[in-house]
């Protein structure tokens, strides 16, 4: 779908010293302590490294409340698969992670979505998408962490990759997703990949799946990430 903001919106006239910060955004702001109570509260089911990483991403969400990061405003754009978010968002509204559903909800028409690979299979790009939250790029400026959500369509598969270097987190929000068809998650829950592992989302038929995600990493693997796929096996 094309992009939706004017060319007179454009955020690339912005300088950085005109940008705003999260004092003057609350919204964002709100949503940033959501993550952050996310990442605390949520159980690391008794795993030493799946704790390190919440650490890690609540002492990152931490810096950038505490030195009022500047947000940067990013094109509006959207994909075929945002015509389900209003269903992922109502959904999310009725579960256990219902706070930080309605805070995303208060940006959501900020939001730019992208598919993110130079390549995307035929099939996904009608049923799947991801925005960024924090990060180089913004909204909320970060090179040390990378936050945001995904939007998978029902009976989407998303194909086997690897992030190198990057340890990534998920948190379900709404919808049922398995990954490497090794245990289902719903809303409230966590799945973890620690750096260049190799993993396959699949979502169930009914729902879309919308999810939380954190990436923590050396600077430099989280500027220069290539996103591709992995080939099947045969």
């Amino acid at each position: 779908m094309p992009d939706t903001q004017s060319a007179s919106e454009d955020p690339s006239h912005y300088k950085d010293e005109d940008l705003p910060t999260l004092q003057d955004q609350p919204d964002w702001r709100y949503l940033l302590q959501e993550f952050e109570e996310l990442y605390r509260y949520l159980p690391a089911g008794g795993s030493h490294r799946i704790a390190g990483h919440q650490r890690k991403v609540r002492e990152a969400i931490a810096r950038l409340m505490r030195s009022n990061a500047h947000v940067r405003p990013q094109p509006r754009a959207e994909k075929p698969v945002t015509a389900h978010l209003r269903r992922a968002l109502d959904e999310g509204r009725q579960g256990v992670l219902a706070p930080t559903v309605r805070a995303l909800d208060a940006v959501s028409e900020f939001l730019s979505w992208q598919w993110g690979y130079e390549k995307v299979p035929k099939g996904l790009k009608n049923s799947y998408g991801y925005a960024e939250l924090a990060g180089t790029s913004g909204p909320i400026l970060s090179d040390e962490i990378i936050l945001g959500v995904v939007l998978f369509a029902p009976n989407c598969t998303y194909p086997a990759h690897a992030h190198k270097g990057i340890t990534e987190s998920y948190v379900c929000l709404s919808g049922a997703v398995s990954e490497n068809h090794q245990g289902t998650y719903v809303p409230g829950s966590m799945i973890f990949n620690p750096p260049d592992h190799l993993h396959r989302i699949t979502v169930g038929a009914r729902a879309p799946a919308l999810l939380a995600y954190a990436w923590i990493g050396a600077k430099e693997d989280l500027h220069n990430q290539k996103m591709v796929f992995s080939r099947s096996r045969k």
